[in-house]
């Protein structure tokens, strides 16, 4: 039996979820915490049931909380997104039931797990017991596509959990999250200043992408560790990374290696940044962030 613990964005089901029904190989049974997206999640193709799990604790996101009411619903392997709220969930929920939790996994085979370590400069294979739990890196498995029409049942956990979040004060944003997009656009201490992201931000909602910083940026500039990409911020795997003013030292490049098309505009020819880029532009933001949007705004 395979769980899948549905990722929620607002008052919606995330659509990292259908990669997490992608990735459990059918006849799934899904919580969806809070209920949200319960309906929806029944619609997936390979959805064997869809329990709304229902409480108090739902209102706003405690990790102990929701790994509490999750937890005593869940069975057999478990899946979670591999974002902040999900391996947190997945950790104090392996914790409770005494159970393996792997993290940030990239392929499944039977009871055979992979996952990238040393920065993804390897490849790690582990076998693992049918009650593991995983947290899945988005946007490595394919998603499902509708079609299904799963039983939804409620679950009310409000007196199972003793500890209950009254009140959050949350600094959200209304981007993307980097660790979900599909796309992403980075910037780096050449953006020259703070002021300048948000020419970045033009570009990123022309393409509908989350947009990134490095570990420079955020700690010179200020800027939310949220969006921090690199060993020490978010491990991202989009379809497109574009990289402006970034040089790549070997930390950013840790956490964005394994996009599958890496685009870099620096102005310095032997930067690193372009050692691992599939398209590489010597120039300054000034220069290319313009074009590009004209482009953009022709296609």
């Amino acid at each position: 039996m395979v769980t899948v613990i549905a990722e929620i964005s607002g008052n919606s089901l995330h659509p990292v979820t259908a990669q997490l029904v992608g990735a459990a190989g059918g006849d799934a049974t899904v919580l969806c915490p809070g209920g949200v997206g319960a309906s929806e999640a029944a619609t997936l193709s390979g959805v064997a049931k869809v329990i709304s799990v229902e409480g108090d604790c739902f209102s706003s996101f405690d990790g102990g909380a929701w790994a509490s009411a999750l937890g005593s619903v869940a069975e057999g392997r478990i899946l979670t997104a591999s974002t902040a709220n999900g391996r947190e969930i997945a950790a104090r929920m392996a914790a409770a039931k005494g159970v393996a939790v792997v993290q940030d996994v990239t392929s499944i085979s039977g009871n055979s797990v992979t996952r990238p370590i040393y920065s993804g400069k390897a490849v790690e294979s582990l076998t693992i017991s049918d009650d593991t739990i995983l947290t899945i890196r988005p946007n490595t498995f394919a998603p499902v596509e509708g079609g299904g029409s799963a039983a939804v049942s409620t679950v009310n956990q409000s007196a199972d959990v003793a500890t209950s979040v009254k009140e959050a004060i949350a600094k959200a944003s209304e981007r993307l999250d980097v660790a979900d997009a599909d796309i992403i656009i980075s910037g780096g201490r050449g953006m020259g200043s703070i002021e300048n992201f948000s020419q970045l931000e033009a570009i990123a909602d022309q393409l509908g992408a989350a947009v990134g910083a490095s570990r420079a940026v955020v700690d010179e500039w200020g800027m939310s560790h949220s969006i921090q990409v690199g060993q020490t911020g978010k491990t991202v795997n989009p379809s497109l990374y574009i990289a402006v003013g970034i040089s790549g030292a070997i930390q950013h490049l840790a956490g964005m290696r394994s996009s599958k098309y890496i685009v870099a505009i620096n102005k310095d020819s032997e930067a690193p940044i372009f050692g691992v880029a599939d398209y590489g532009i010597v120039a300054t933001w000034e220069e290319a962030l313009p074009a590009l949007a004209d482009a953009l705004s022709n296609l």
